[in-house]
Order: structure tokens, then C-alpha cells, then sequence
């Protein structure tokens, strides 16, 4: 038996199709000239019929395909720079797929013995950020045993303190013993955590990282949804899903015409391989850009914005996903890149999950999809939804539970640069008043 949601949500879709067919107003175009009902229908791509989708969210997105598409022709939406098309970015992990592509090719690493040990045998050169304890946690745990530069064994019982220690530092941000691991960042530009997988990686050319990761994803894509896997002495994660829902919308923006980008704080080259599953070349994926010398990986970061390579102070990452999209997808150099820019220059749509998000969902003009992960602020914004552009939809696979205290939007749910926490705020500057958590 259909539930009333259920019944709602297929009257919603058959009129959304039926304004693609008809070139009514929702769609934003007429039909193909002369062409049947049929013919229209094949000629302007239609998202399809799932149950995924919350409430009117798949119609809504349709509209946005009709109007701005190749159907719709809307000549004053934002365009790409180059090819003259809409341009359309999703967030990577927990937005096109379930899990985390960074996090599955860091186990795999591990339980490969693929890391490295640094050099000088000194944990504070990969990453500028690294805490004294955290140093010194590292090079207790992992030893002098090993030259530099050569993989620690960290799949061997002998390696299990070392696998321990970098898991926690890199999972955790903090030491086994509970130490602080990362200091001294901008935490609107910059998850060190995220980027020290990135840095972890020196030594090896971006082929080998690619097949690193082309390894993870096999074993990730064929393990049973909720398998767990041995790492060092800890049950950690062990598989991955792609969404349909994702990967059908990625395709039907495509058909349309939109330029579609995955924008991501895992590694670039991790995120290359993962990307042509969902239908993305590689060329239009953002990762954790490394700086790369005599082919190889080093531990420094390509900067954006103010922040020049080997800097390694902003990533794709809050403000700094937005720095990088705007230098990448719109060809923005320098401190305009770290602005948002003129409102015909941004994406149309964009597709997220949690606060590394917010910033470039926020930019969007047309469409925000945000996946509910019980994220503070990325849910302030988008259930306030002051502009009545935000959708908010469940995770397609093992959605979360409702939140059961709301969302402390006016007190603590925005993190400062200094990560201390402040209010909410809307582009006017007013305060978001606390939300319930009302889509699960």
C-alpha cells in the first residue's frame, strides 16, 4: 500500500514530466516542435522515478534541469566561463557516495604498509600543523627502526602501535593518549586531518596513488553494506555505496547540458578514480591538490587564493572549497578567488552534506541539495531556507535518525577561523534562529 508521502511524492513527479512534455511554466521551455508527447519526453532528460527522493525534492530538481538545461534555454542564468553552460557542483563523500573515499584508501595504506616514514624520521615534516605530542606520539609508536622514506610496516603485529597512532591522529585529530594533534590553522581554509592523508602520500607518484585507491574501491564496492574491516587493532569501516539517486541526477544534469564538477577534501587522485563511476571525468574533480616534484608526491599543498603552493594552509574545504571552485571551474586567480563572485559567474546548482559544504552551497543561484547528516551549521542555513532555495533530503542509504535537541543555530552552530563557535548568520548578517530537525 502506498504511504500518503509516497502518493504525493508520484503526483509531484508525474506533473513535473508532464511540464517537461507540455513547456509549461515549471518547465521553463516549450516542447520540440512538431515532436509527439514521446518524442519530447526522450528529447529533454527527465531525473528518474525513485523513492528516494523527500517530498517534492525530485520535481523541484526538474524544474531546475527545464529551466536552465538545454530545453529551457534561460539566457541570464550563470554560465561556465568557456563552454557557455550552467554549471552544476556536487560534494564527493556522503553526497554522491555513502562513506568516505579518503578514509577507505587511508585503511587501505595501512593495512598495505604504503606510509612512509618521514624525513629526518620526524613527524613535524608532514604537516606544518602537527603538534609537538603528536610528534613525539608518532615517533614513539612507529620507531627509527625503518630508513626514511621507506614504508612503515604498519599490516604486521610488530606495526600495530604505529597503525594505532597514525589512525587516531588522522581519524581523531588527537593522540592515543588524547593530545591535541593539529594546531595554528584556519579552520574556515583548512581540516588538517583531511590533509595530512594528502601529505602521507609523499614519495609516491600520483599513478601509484590511483592504483592505491583503485585497490580500496574494488574491495570497498564488493563488501556487504555495513562489513568492517581490521586495522591495526581497531574494527574500522569497510565499505562503500554509490548513490543512484546521485549518479541519476549527475547523468541527467549532463544530457542537459550542465558543466558538472565533484568538488572533494579527499585526495585529487583518490578522487579521479572514484569519480568516473558516478560519471565525472577526472578533469572536472577537486581534491587536495599536492605539489608534485620530479613526478613525485611531496608532503606540500597547491595553494589558492593568497595562499601560494607550499603554503599548505587552505584545501578544498569550507571557504576553501569555494576558493577552489572558483579558481578551477570559473578561472579565478588571487584574492578574488577567496570572494563570491557576480551572481551570473556562479554555479547554479550544488549538492552537499555537511559544513565543509556550506560555503559553496550557500554560493549556488538556482538549486541547494543538502543531505541530512545532522550537520549544524549547513542544517541552519538550509532549514531556515531563507532565499527558498535550500532542499533538504535524507541519506539514501542508512539515513540518520531525527535529531532530537535543534540545531543551536543561534548560539554555537557557526565555527570561527579560530575554532571557537558563534551564531548562524543569513547573508544580511541577521541571526538564524534555532531549527528542529523536521527531514529524516
Amino acid at each position: 500500500m502506498l504511504t500518503r508521502r509516497t502518493r504525493r511524492r508520484r503526483v509531484l513527479v508525474a506533473a513535473a514530466a508532464l511540464a517537461v512534455v507540455g513547456g509549461g511554466l515549471a518547465s521553463g521551455g516549450p516542447a520540440v516542435a512538431g515532436a509527439s508527447p514521446d518524442t519530447a519526453a526522450r528529447a529533454c532528460p527527465v531525473l528518474a522515478d525513485s523513492e528516494g527522493w523527500y517530498d517534492d525534492n525530485r520535481a523541484r530538481l526538474q524544474q531546475l534541469i527545464d529551466r536552465y538545461g538545454r530545453c529551457g534555454g534561460e539566457q541570464d542564468g550563470p554560465r561556465d566561463r568557456t563552454a557557455g553552460a550552467p554549471v552544476a557542483v556536487f560534494d564527493w563523500d556522503n553526497t554522491v557516495i555513502k562513506n568516505d573515499v579518503g578514509d577507505a584508501t587511508f585503511f587501505w595504506l595501512l593495512r598495505h604498509d604504503k606510509v612512509r616514514q618521514p624525513a629526518g624520521k620526524d613527524w613535524r615534516t608532514t604537516s606544518r600543523y602537527l603538534t609537538r605530542p603528536a610528534a613525539d606520539a608518532l615517533s614513539a609508536a612507529c620507531g627509527a627502526a625503518t630508513p626514511a622514506g621507506r614504508p612503515l610496516p604498519t599490516s604486521t603485529p610488530a606495526g600495530t602501535r604505529c597503525a594505532d597512532e597514525l589512525g587516531s591522529v588522522y581519524g581523531e585529530g588527537e593522540t592515543t593518549g588524547g593530545e591535541a594533534a593539529f594546531a595554528g590553522f584556519d579552520h574556515r581554509r583548512m581540516e588538517p586531518q583531511y590533509a595530512w592523508l594528502a601529505q602521507l602520500m609523499n614519495g609516491w607518484t600520483p599513478g601509484q596513488v590511483r592504483e592505491f585507491a583503485a585497490a580500496a574501491r574494488s574491495e570497498n564496492l564488493k563488501a556487504p553494506v555495513g562489513a568492517l574491516q581490521q586495522v591495526g587493532s581497531s574494527r574500522v569501516t569497510g565499505w562503500i555505496r554509490y548513490y543512484d539517486q546521485q549518479r541519476d541526477l549527475i547523468r541527467t544534469l549532463q544530457r542537459s547540458g550542465f558543466d558538472v564538477w565533484i568538488t572533494s577534501a579527499s585526495p585529487e587522485p583518490v578522487v579521479d578514480v572514484w569519480a568516473r563511476g558516478a560519471g565525472v571525468d577526472p578533469s572536472h574533480a577537486i581534491g587536495i591538490r599536492s605539489v608534485v616534484e620530479r613526478g613525485r608526491i611531496t608532503a606540500h599543498l597547491q595553494g589558492c587564493g593568497t595562499a601560494e603552493d607550499g603554503d599548505d594552509s587552505v584545501i578544498t574545504y569550507i571557504d576553501g572549497k569555494r576558493c577552489w571552485i572558483n579558481k578551477v571551474v570559473h578561472g579565478v586567480e588571487g584574492a578574488a578567488a577567496e570572494q563570491p563572485l557576480p551572481v551570473a559567474r556562479r554555479q547554479v546548482f550544488a549538492a552537499g552534506d555537511s559544513d565543509t559544504d556550506v560555503t559553496f552551497l550557500r554560493d549556488a543561484t538556482g538549486l541547494r541539495l543538502v543531505l541530512n547528516r545532522n550537520k549544524n551549521e549547513v542544517m541552519c542555513q538550509a532549514y531556515d531556507n531563507a532565499d527558498g532555495r535550500w532542499l533538504i533530503n535524507p541519506m539514501f542509504i542508512e539515513p540518520k535518525q531525527r535529531k532530537a535537541d535543534p540545531y543551536p543555530c543561534a548560539t554555537t552552530g557557526y565555527v570561527n577561523e579560530d575554532g571557537t563557535s558563534g551564531p548562524v548568520r543569513r547573508d544580511d548578517a541577521s541571526v538564524v534562529p534555532d531549527q528542529q530537525d523536521t527531514v529524516y
